[in-house]
C-alpha cells in the first residue's frame, strides 16, 4: 500500500530527535588527546537520558574520512546544537559538525540499552 497523506502517518511515533554529524578537520593524533574528556561527555548525557546513541561511522568508500553520528534528545535545534558546541572535540576547533532533526516514525524497540557498561533493561 502507497503511503499518500496524514491517515497513513497519523499513529506514527513522529518523535524529534536531533542528529551531530561529526567530521574531523585536524589531525588524528591531535583528536585522540581530547577522547577521554570526549567519552566523558558522552557517558554524562547517557546517564542523564539525553544521549540516544552515538558512534563512530566507516564510509563504505575508504577515500572518505571516518565520521561519527550523535543522537541526542532535545527540544530544538537551539537546544541541540549548544549539546553539540560543549562537545570537547568541538568547542576545541577538531571536529566540525552539521546539526539535522530526524522525526523517528517507523521502526521498534523494546528494551533500555546502555551501550557504555553493556546492560539492558525490560521498558
Amino acid at each position: 500500500m502507497a503511503v499518500t497523506g496524514a491517515d497513513e502517518t497519523k499513529d506514527m511515533l513522529r518523535k524529534d530527535l536531533y542528529v551531530i554529524f561529526t567530521r574531523p578537520v585536524a589531525p588524528r593524533e591531535e583528536i585522540l588527546k581530547l577522547l577521554p574528556k570526549h567519552l566523558e561527555m558522552q557517558l554524562d548525557l547517557e546517564k542523564r537520558g539525553v544521549l540516544f546513541a552515538a558512534g563512530p561511522m566507516e564510509p563504505q568508500d575508504e577515500s572518505k574520512p571516518r565520521t561519527g553520528m550523535i543522537i541526542v534528545r532535545a527540544s530544538s535545534f537551539e537546544e541541540a546544537d549548544a549539546i553539540a558546541k560543549a562537545d570537547p572535540f568541538h568547542a576545541a576547533g577538531l571536529r566540525e559538525y552539521e546539526l539535522w532533526n530526524w522525526s523517528m516514525n517507523e521502526g521498534s524497540f523494546t528494551v533500555t540499552i546502555n551501550y557504555s557498561n553493556q546492560s539492558a533493561a525490560v521498558v
